[in-house]
């Protein structure tokens, strides 16, 4: 591809509205063009790279038996209504106005009512189909560039089994593809046990990149491999030690206290002194959560306590239901299901809020005074639904954790029967009984996946492509095209590779040597060929390898071969 008629956009500066590494490159080298929030149109340079990862995807899916459709974007609403989906995705869920439809954030529901229809018999099974499609979900805040929009490309696989046993090998054949895929585009991963959030199921693991740029927070322990979604991840902590002798109960005037570091700077003690309360509501009914000190109450953990959605109490209900409002709200003498930390089953002589304002409590024993001594109100439970914090013990060796922002690049679920169940997609077994279809989801985020390779591999110059997903293998600079032995040679090599199959991108321009090699550069492709009059006097071209910036003068004769020596 010449240059010259190549749509290539590039960018000097830094777009005022680009802050992360690989939204910054992707703009900056013409790759993708925001059309609307979170919104991205994929120009020449950017979708040859989307191709490149898409066939790689395609051939490890293949591999595996996988069967490739391209199924509708827009989905008949009551397909999703079958599943309670459309409560369950609310906001994130685009909907047509003037008709009963919704624009696909995933596609289970699909998948499903094909197979409902068609796979009757365990003799139809197993089966995996996937596709390569465009998914929308309505997401308040796109940011990061593509790794977070509005509309995105996804690959999304689904595996149909007869067992649970058989459901274990289809999800071990796509964390094996995953993994190749991941490697084969040069990407530095790792896996995590994860949430499975509204994809429902039974267990999911998902695909990171450690980034600064990422959304997600992930626990990971360098010494055993154990790494874990914030979400869902444990840590070994120490429990509160129990004083030898426990306080009897005070109220303490507190004005003007709300947050656990004034409480501390008030009375001149600990945050682990402090058990913090928060009121969250679950079935309509007020559940107070207890907390140690500073420590965050994780809410996926604590649905899954719960069995259900919950959401923290609003601050104008907060008085009705405790007597108090926020930083004053405490466990004695609340009227209502209180569960703790587990850190605190033994804890004593600890404060938290008295449920009336600027006042606290202090010497409260969680054994003398929760529940006992509130006669009529429920026993206290004890559950981990705590944040696990960098430092802390991994749960599965004597070393530390590190948690760490990372970038979800793939997520595979064994979902189970949630969906054949709710959507009646039966199959007869051998005995001729009917059964649930055993159903397994596996995504991939493709244009994840490029950003995800930018910000592992750039520098401050631009981008550094390997040769598998680079746009294209070699760029050609010719220089000073007024001598036309330059130009000569210049064709001569670009014919060349052409024949050759390799991929070569020509900046023919007639634009300043120094504008060449700054492009050159920002664009990242593996070799960059450079014919200028001082070489070429000598009958030889230039060589420089983008990753290492090794130089190599070389015959004319012999650079095709050369080249081809480099790229392999």
């Amino acid at each position: 591809m010449r240059l010259s008629k190549y749509f290539v956009p590039t960018l000097k500066e830094v777009p005022n509205d680009a802050v992360v590494v690989s939204h910054i490159l992707m703009l900056r080298t013409g790759m993708v063009r925001m059309l609307s929030a979170g919104i991205y149109s994929f120009l020449p340079l950017g979708y040859r790279v989307v191709k490149k990862i898409s066939e790689i995807i395609r051939e490890e899916m293949d591999a595996i038996g996988g069967q490739e459709f391209h199924l509708p974007a827009l989905n008949p609403k009551e397909i999703w209504e079958e599943t309670g989906r459309v409560e369950a995705f609310g906001d994130t869920m685009f909907h047509l106005k003037n008709r009963e439809y919704v624009l696909a954030p995933t596609h289970e529901e699909v998948m499903t009512y094909h197979a409902r229809n068609v796979v009757k018999s365990y003799k139809d099974m197993p089966q995996i189909w996937y596709q390569i499609q465009t998914k929308f979900r309505n997401e308040s805040r796109p940011r990061s560039g593509v790794i977070r929009g509005r509309q995105f490309l996804m690959k999304d696989a689904y595996s149909f089994d007869t067992s649970w046993e058989n459901l274990d090998s289809s999800y071990e054949l796509h964390d094996k593809a995953y993994r190749k895929i991941f490697d084969r585009c040069g990407l530095k991963y790792f896996v995590v046990g994860a949430s499975s959030g509204a994809m429902g199921g039974t267990g999911s693991e998902e695909f990171m990149v450690k980034s600064a740029a990422g959304e997600d927070t992930v626990a990971f322990c360098e010494s055993c491999g154990y790494a874990a979604n914030v979400e869902v991840a444990e840590s070994r902590v120490d429990a509160i030690e129990r004083d030898a002798e426990s306080k009897s109960i005070y109220e303490i005037l507190t004005p003007n206290v709300h947050s656990i570091d004034e409480l501390c700077e008030f009375l001149k003690i600990d945050e682990t002194q402090c058990a913090k309360s928060r009121i969250y509501v679950y079935d309509e009914k007020p559940i107070l959560i207890l907390m140690r000190g500073n420590d965050e109450v994780n809410e996926t953990k604590l649905e899954k306590v719960l069995g259900g959605n919950v959401r923290p109490a609003h601050p104008e209900e907060l008085k009705d239901l405790s007597g108090a409002d926020a930083g004053s709200i405490g466990p004695v003498g609340f009227a209502g299901r209180i569960i703790a930390d587990n850190r605190l089953k033994d804890a004593n002589n600890m404060f938290s809020g008295a449920n009336k304002n600027d006042y606290h409590i202090g010497g409260i024993d969680f054994k003398r005074d929760l529940p006992a001594g509130q006669e009529g109100l429920p026993t206290v439970e004890f559950a981990d639904f705590r944040t696990v914090k960098s430092g802390e013990g991994c749960p599965r060796c004597e070393k530390h954790l590190q948690v760490f922002a990372a970038i979800e690049l793939g997520h595979i679920f064994k979902l189970g029967t949630k969906y054949s169940e709710s959507m009646d997609a039966k199959f007869l077994d051998e005995n001729g009984k009917e059964n649930p279809i055993i159903m397994g989801s596996y995504g991939i985020g493709v244009e994840r996946v490029i950003a995800c390779y930018i910000e592992q591999n750039h520098d401050a110059n631009g981008i550094i492509w390997d040769k598998t997903l680079a746009p294209f293998q070699v760029h050609l600079i010719g220089l000073n095209f007024k001598k036309q032995e330059i130009v000569d040679a210049c064709e001569k090599i670009y014919n060349d590779l052409n024949k050759q199959g390799i991929e070569v991108l020509f900046d023919d321009r007639d634009v300043t040597a120094g504008f060449k090699f700054n492009d050159a550069d920002l664009l990242g492709m593996p070799l960059q060929v450079v014919v200028g009059e001082k070489k070429l006097k000598d009958n030889k071209c230039e060589i420089k390898v983008r990753k290492t910036g090794e130089r190599f003068d070389v015959e004319l004769g012999d650079s095709i071969g050369k080249i081809k020596g480099l790229l392999n």
